[in-house]
């Protein structure tokens, strides 16, 4: 197979070697189909329509990539620069020569992985134009990649990607619902890096958890307050998640307090304020 004979879902941006009557991952409750209904593209038409990708720095070792104008979900990939190799979050469903040669000018990436299936885009595409490199997929979520490739290693629980970044799996949105706990930021305050597990409010104050964005569907008291405890022993100042939000301090403190304020709503007990 080349490299263009693989097919893009226009509404999601993830990357299958065939071509379903409807994407699978947007047929599931968790997405949408939208109303004109089910399409398909490719890089080649991607670039035709005059997409390319911005790349910016957050802070000192983190950069994201931006598809302009955005790619099917529109994620913010990030990058994690590292002494020991770099990590590439949640790819987009967009690459080009230029977005190749400017992620590769920030060091050799070592790992791919993405927070959930929603946010696999291109990364296997990603993979081979940075040499081959792991692509990581949670074993829970495995079922959902469209274009399987022998760069996809699975996971689970917890895997080190290189020392003071490391994937863990908590959950909630998906089975195999990731985070990547970054240790080694520049301040030594650490970061998390939460997809949309634990996705950052429009307030920048708080954040939440949802089974379905789009359809709103609610995650149970009891899962949110799984996820919470499992992330409550890493030590983070801030969290980014998979587009433009982030907690810019007090990240620990915000996640649990915003898990204990969500988990008290859907079990009821603030019913007397409604």
């Amino acid at each position: 197979m080349t490299s263009e004979d693989f097919w893009i879902c226009r509404t999601c941006g993830v990357e299958r070697s065939d071509r379903p009557e409807l994407c699978p991952i947007c047929a599931d409750e968790r997405q949408y189909v939208v109303e004109s209904g089910q399409t398909w593209t490719t890089l080649a038409e991607l670039a035709a329509d005059g997409c390319h990708v911005r790349v910016d720095e957050l802070e000192p070792g983190l950069h994201a990539l931006q598809g302009d104008p955005g790619v099917g979900i529109g994620q913010e990939t990030k990058v994690v620069v590292t002494p020991h190799g770099n990590l590439l979050w949640d790819p987009l469903g967009y690459l080009d020569d230029e977005a190749v040669a400017a992620v590769r000018a920030l060091g050799d990436v070592v790992a791919i992985a993405a927070s959930h299936p929603h946010m696999f885009g291109v990364q296997v595409e990603w993979s081979r134009r940075l040499g081959g490199v792991p692509v990581l997929v949670a074993a829970a979520d495995a079922s959902w990649v469209g274009r399987p490739d022998d760069a996809i290693e699975t996971w689970s629980g917890e895997r080190e990607i290189v020392p003071g970044l490391t994937l863990h799996q908590v959950g909630g949105h998906f089975p195999g619902s990731g985070v990547v706990h970054w240790a080694g930021t520049a301040d030594g305050k650490g970061a998390l890096l939460s997809g949309d597990t634990v996705f950052v409010n429009a307030d920048r104050a708080s954040v939440t958890f949802m089974r379905s964005y789009p359809n709103y569907l609610p995650l149970s008291a009891a899962v949110v307050e799984r996820i919470a405890a499992r992330l409550e022993p890493l030590a983070f100042d801030r969290i980014y998640h998979n587009f433009h939000g982030r907690i810019a301090a007090d990240g620990h403190g915000v996640l649990q307090r915003s898990a204990e304020r969500y988990a008290g709503w859907v079990r009821g007990d603030f019913d007397h304020l409604t």
